[in-house]
């Protein structure tokens, strides 16, 4: 999984980044070099964007501050 999709877990699971493993993943994979592992009893929240896709949607919706 990717780890930007891990909105919040409960206190009894762990999280763990680990590296992808063998050449041909990392160059073809499509994935990163990074997957987020989580193990244990618990609830797990994930959300469906990446967390700056779901921040860049976000952001039209936000007040618009006042410059000086």
């Amino acid at each position: 999984m990717d780890r930007g999709h891990v909105a919040m877990f409960e206190p009894t699971v762990t999280f763990e980044i680990e590296m992808v493993k063998g050449f041909s993943n990392i160059l073809f994979g499509g994935e990163g070099l990074f997957l987020a592992t989580l193990k244990g009893p618990g609830k797990v929240w994930l959300q469906s964007l990446p967390i700056e896709n779901l921040a860049a949607r976000l952001i039209p919706y936000l007040p618009a501050s006042k410059g000086d």
